[in-house]
């Protein structure tokens, strides 16, 4: 094959993307999996009556899942059975199918205008389809489906991603924490669940709105008098005297300029010595490597959905972001191969540095 039919052939591979995402997402929506996990053998007929579909439709959709070998039909009866998928362990299953679940919701339609979005640097889709002029993160406070598609992938990146974040790093025994960006005060109360010492303090630092909310966190876990409130914007000023600052998760939604103002200040809140501990997403330094999907996911799911500008950057250029901000990187820790599920998308490191005078 000429290197032009290989470009051709892959571009092909784009070209049935969506719909091949959509036709095995609609076998779970339409709950034939779960008819056939509960029933071997059924139908199209069958299956088709359970749905509340044409059995001809049906027979269509599992096309592509006895293609991937997902199911199996009998030649003899017509009946179908799980294949592959019955090997899936169902907390698998749900957590890919939840990731599915947002991009269908959270991702297809407003990826339509994914090239609007990067020539206005806004997010044009939740305009469009919402009335929204902000970004995903602030949509999700205000409009029900937003919330809907992300609350729950977000509860599961909680669940998965924030023990393993808090034992890569220490905290020093009465140390005072500043969570940067902490919504609605969670990582606070984690950090005092998890790293807690007499006399330590942790603050959440987000937009002024999310006070009450975070104040009802703490409450409700009876921290009142261990964790705190302070409301800004990350690009103008974080407050000062801090040992530790977390950045969790959202570095990578910025654009270079708008990662160095946050460094910058976060250099100006730390006191000499003080560490800074970054959480996020990282292409691998060399992008071309066949086994990571970050390049094929994040662009167009930053850009296209969450804020119309920012992306993922690799270790090597937040290290020498960090340096060029005053910082000494001391540490960067990733999850162990065998602990990602076969399914993950996403790759994460944790970056420690500390603050030099």
């Amino acid at each position: 094959m000429s290197n032009s039919e290989a470009v051709l052939a892959r571009m092909r591979e784009y070209m049935v993307g969506p719909t091949r995402f959509m036709n095995l997402y609609a076998c779970f929506e339409l709950g034939i999996v779960d008819a056939l996990r509960k029933e071997a053998g059924l139908t199209a007929a069958e299956l088709g009556a359970l749905v509340g579909a044409k059995p001809d439709a049906v027979e269509q959709l599992l096309y592509l899942l006895e293609k991937e070998r997902f199911v199996a039909r009998d030649a003899a009866t017509g009946g179908y059975t799980l294949d592959r998928l019955a090997e899936v362990p169902e907390a698998d299953l749900q957590r890919a199918l939840t990731f599915m679940g947002m991009i269908k919701t959270g991702m297809l339609r407003q990826l339509y205008y994914l090239a609007d979005s990067v020539t206005t640097g806004s997010v044009v889709g939740l305009k469009e389809f919402y009335g929204f002029d902000g970004t995903m993160f602030e949509a999700a406070a205000q409009v029900a489906e937003v919330r809907a598609a992300w609350g729950p992938l977000a509860r599961n990146e909680t669940a998965s991603v924030y023990p393993w974040f808090f034992r890569s790093f220490d905290i020093p025994a009465g140390a005072r924490v500043l969570d940067v960006l902490g919504g609605t005060g969670l990582g606070a109360v984690m950090t005092c669940q998890l790293k807690g010492s007499p006399g330590l303090r942790v603050t959440t630092f987000d937009r002024p709105a999310l006070e009450a909310e975070c104040l009802r966190t703490f409450e409700a876990h009876g921290l009142t008098d261990d964790c705190s409130f302070v409301g800004g914007q990350v690009l103008e000023s974080l407050p000062e005297g801090y040992d530790v600052l977390l950045l969790k998760h959202f570095v990578d939604m910025y654009d270079k300029d708008d990662v160095l103002t946050i460094l910058r200040n976060a250099h100006r809140a730390l006191l000499p010595g003080g560490r800074i501990v970054v959480l996020a997403a990282v292409y691998p330094e060399d992008i071309g490597d066949a086994g990571d999907y970050q390049a094929d996911f994040f662009p167009a799911y930053i850009l296209g959905c969450v804020m119309g500008r920012g992306g993922l950057q690799t270790v090597s250029t937040y290290r020498s972001w960090l340096e060029e901000c005053g910082f000494e990187v001391t540490e960067v820790s990733a999850k162990e191969p065998a602990e990602i599920p076969a399914d993950a998308i996403i790759n994460r490191v944790v970056i420690s540095a500390t603050r030099r005078s």
